[in-house]
């Protein structure tokens, strides 16, 4: 008889990356959720919108790998709270446009260097090349999987 395939957990490269994410995303998110109410659903669509203005919620959630329903709900608690606007497309107007409003902007802009010097210190454990190799690599793999 066979032995049948165990899957070790801590060799499992698909769960390591999603503990790691999810473990940089939490100390991210212990630096804006106290202080702007924002769930990390929310911080990723306002920084989608911070870094391309007008995209469609359908395109961010395309731009985030997050679920529609994810970022639907991020989208109207986030224009209930005045941080985004809603226009419509000028070409289709059935496509709405979201950009950050003034006061998005603002909280975006002072969360942008936040989150760069927790991605200097969560990257300062490497060195020139391992972080230039890491990035080639997270680019390989990212063409590798398919989007869904």
């Amino acid at each position: 008889m066979r032995n049948k395939p165990v899957l070790n957990l801590d060799h499992f490269i698909p769960y390591r990356l999603s503990v790691l994410t999810n473990r940089v995303s939490g100390a991210i998110a212990r630096h804006y959720s106290d202080r702007f109410s924002l769930s990390i659903p929310e911080w990723r669509v306002m920084a989608a919108l911070g870094q391309t203005p007008g995209l469609s919620a359908r395109q961010v959630a395309e731009r985030t790998a997050m679920d529609k329903v994810q970022v639907s709900r991020a989208v109207q608690s986030l224009l209930e709270a005045k941080r985004l606007t809603r226009g419509t497309h000028c070409e289709d107007g059935r496509v709405s446009q979201l950009s950050l409003s003034p006061q998005g902007l603002a909280i975006y802009k002072e969360l942008v260097p936040v989150a760069l010097e927790l991605e200097r210190e969560f990257l300062s454990v490497l060195d020139a090349a391992e972080r230039k190799l890491l990035d080639r690599l997270l680019t390989k793999l990212s063409t590798a999987v398919p989007k869904s």
